[in-house]
C-alpha cells in the first residue's frame, strides 16, 4: 500500500482546514459543557467500538501484544476520558477571588476559556494513546483540534484518521497525515496552541517555529532517565519492575529507564534477577516471543545495534534484522563518555554503571540535562529524600517504573530539555485553557484617591499599599 497517497502537502488545503476550524470555534460550537461532554462521549464510544482495529494496527506497526496494546494505549485513554467527564463541570466553573483593599466595590473572577485551534503532533512509540490523550484535554477545554499522527506507524495513523472522521465534523476534529513536509506547513499556520510529543531535537524546531508567531506550546520530550538501585533495594521486585519499564514497547518509551546506576554491593545479584525477569516475561528467546515488541524502523534498529558495541552484553545482546527485534540487553563496562550514554537510547538496551556513594550518583546525574523521569529503588526514606530533593526531573517513581504516568491524579511533563508544560487529568484541561482575569467594578460609588487631581492621593495610597 502506498500510504503517501493520503498525505496532505498542499499549503492551500491546510490553510483551508485551519480557517474552517477557526470559523467553527468562533461560532461558539465547542464552548458549552453539553457540547464538550457529547464530544468526549463520542470519542470514548469510537474507541470502544474499534478496540480490535486499534490493537491489530498496533500489532502491525510495532508488534505490540493485545495485553500491552490495551494497557498502554486503549485502557489508559479510556480512564483519562472517564476521569475528565467526572470532573469537567467543576473545572469549567469561573473561580471567584478575593478583593484587595484598594479595590473596594469590585469583584474579581478567573474565567477558563479555550485557546482556539490546537495542533497535536503525535509520536510513533505510543501512536494511538499519545495522539488522543492530548485530544481529551483539547476537547474538554473547548478547543477544536488538528491531529498530525506519525508517518512511521501508518496502520495506526490510518485507524486514527478513519475513527475520528466517523465520529466528528472535520471542522471540529480532523486528522492530517503526512511526514516532515506536512508538519512544516502546519507550523506556518495561525494556530492558537501546539502540543508536541517527540524528540528533543524536533522539539527545539517546534518551539522555534511557534516562537515566530508567539504560539503557546507544550513540549513532551525525553532524555536519559536514570534508574538508581541502592544497596538496600528489594532486588527481586526491582528487577521485575525495571524490566517491566524497559521491556514495555521494546524500550521505545520516553520514560523508560535509560540507564542503571547500581550500588556495587547489589550489582551481581541484580544482574541475575534481571536475567530471571526477562526469561519470566518473554521466555528463553525473547526475539520469538509474541509478548515482545519490535523496533519501529530499520534506521532505528541500526542505530540501536551500534550501541551494543559500547559495552559488554552480560544479559541479552542478540538481535534479528529481519524482524527488527533486539533482546532486552544489559551492558556492563560502559563509560560515561560512551555513545550509548550521550543520547536517549529509546530501545531495549540498558547500560549499567556501578557506584559506591550517593554523592557520585547526584554529581553524575546533575552533569546531564534534566531527565523526564527518575526511578529509585531503596528501602531507606533518607535515601529517598536525598535523591528527590537534590535532583531535578520531570516525574518518577520510588520502587517502581513508569507507573507515575498512568494516573490522572498526577501531572505528567518534563523540565528543561525534557520538556515544558504538563498534562493528564485536570492538567490536560489546564494546558489547553487560558485563564482570563476579570474585574467587575461598582458604579454605586467612586474612590476619588485613584485620580491624579486628588491632593490626598499619595497619602491614601501609601496607607493602603504599605
Amino acid at each position: 500500500m502506498n500510504h503517501e497517497r493520503f498525505y496532505i502537502t498542499d499549503e492551500t488545503v491546510i490553510e483551508h482546514i485551519v480557517s474552517t476550524q477557526k470559523q467553527y470555534f468562533y461560532a461558539q460550537k465547542t464552548k458549552s459543557i453539553s457540547s464538550r461532554i457529547q464530544a468526549l462521549n463520542k470519542l470514548r464510544d469510537a474507541v470502544k467500538q474499534n478496540e480490535q482495529r486499534i490493537m491489530d494496527a498496533l500489532k502491525q506497526d510495532l508488534n505490540k501484544s493485545e495485553v500491552e496494546a490495551y494497557t498502554s494505549e486503549i485502557g489508559i485513554l479510556l480512564e483519562e476520558i472517564r476521569f475528565t467527564l467526572k470532573h469537567l463541570a467543576k473545572w469549567m466553573k469561573p473561580k471567584k477571588v478575593k478583593t484587595a483593599l484598594t479595590h473596594v466595590g469590585s469583584k474579581g473572577k478567573i474565567v477558563p476559556e479555550p485557546y482556539g485551534v490546537a495542533l497535536i503532533i503525535a509520536p510513533w512509540n505510543y501512536p494511538f494513546q499519545l495522539a488522543l490523550s492530548p485530544l481529551v484535554g483539547a476537547i474538554a477545554a473547548g478547543n477544536t483540534a488538528i491531529i498530525k499522527p506519525s508517518e512511521l506507524t501508518p496502520s495506526v495513523s490510518r485507524v486514527i484518521q478513519e475513527l475520528l472522521a466517523e465520529a466528528f465534523d472535520p471542522a471540529f476534529v480532523t486528522v492530517i497525515e503526512g511526514a516532515v513536509e506536512t508538519t512544516s506547513l502546519l507550523l506556518k499556520q495561525a494556530l492558537d496552541y501546539i502540543f508536541f510529543t517527540g524528540s528533543v531535537n524536533v522539539g527545539k524546531i517546534i518551539m522555534q517555529e511557534a516562537g515566530k508567531q508567539l504560539i503557546p506550546v507544550t513540549l513532551e520530550l525525553g532524555g536519559k532517565s536514570p534508574c538508581i538501585v541502592h544497596e538496600d533495594a528489594n532486588l527481586d521486585l526491582a528487577a521485575k519492575r525495571i524490566m517491566f519499564g524497559k521491556g514495555m514497547n521494546a524500550g521505545q518509551t520516553c520514560v523508560a529507564p535509560d540507564y542503571l546506576l547500581v550500588h556495587k554491593k547489589a550489582k551481581a545479584q541484580l544482574v541475575e534477577k534481571l536475567r530471571e525477569a526477562i526469561s519470566q516475561f518473554y521466555g528463553s528467546n525473547p526475539l520469538e516471543s509474541d509478548r515482545y515488541g519490535r523496533i519501529v524502523s530499520e534506521r532505528h534498529f541500526t542505530r540501536l545495534v551500534e550501541f551494543l558495541k559500547d559495552g559488554n552484553a552480560i544479559v541479552g545482546g542478540g538481535y534479528n534484522k529481519n524482524t527488527l527485534t533486539i533482546e532486552p540487553t544489559v551492558l556492563s563496562e560502559v563509560s560515561w563518555t560512551s555513545d550509548v550514554m550521550q543520547e536517549e537510547i529509546f530501545g531495549p538496551i540498558l547500560p549499567m554503571i556501578e557506584y559506591e556513594t550517593l554523592d557520585e550518583v547526584i554529581h553524575k546525574v546533575q552533569e546531564k540535562a534534566k531527565p523526564l523521569a527518575l526511578y529509585l529503588f531503596t528501602e531507606s526514606e533518607d535515601v529517598q529524600n536525598v535523591i528527590t530533593e537534590r535532583l531535578s526531573f520531570g516525574g518518577g517513581c520510588i520502587n517502581d517504573t513508569l507507573m507515575h504516568i498512568a494516573t490522572p491524579y498526577l501531572p505528567f511533563g518534563g523540565v528543561g530539555e525534557s520538556g515544558t508544560g504538563q498534562y493528564h487529568g485536570k492538567d490536560s484541561f489546564q494546558t489547553f485553557t487560558h485563564f482570563k482575569s476579570m474585574l467587575s467594578q461598582t458604579t454605586k460609588f467612586d474612590l476619588s484617591f485613584r485620580y491624579p487631581s486628588e491632593k490626598q492621593s499619595l497619602k491614601v495610597i501609601k496607607r493602603l499599599l504599605k
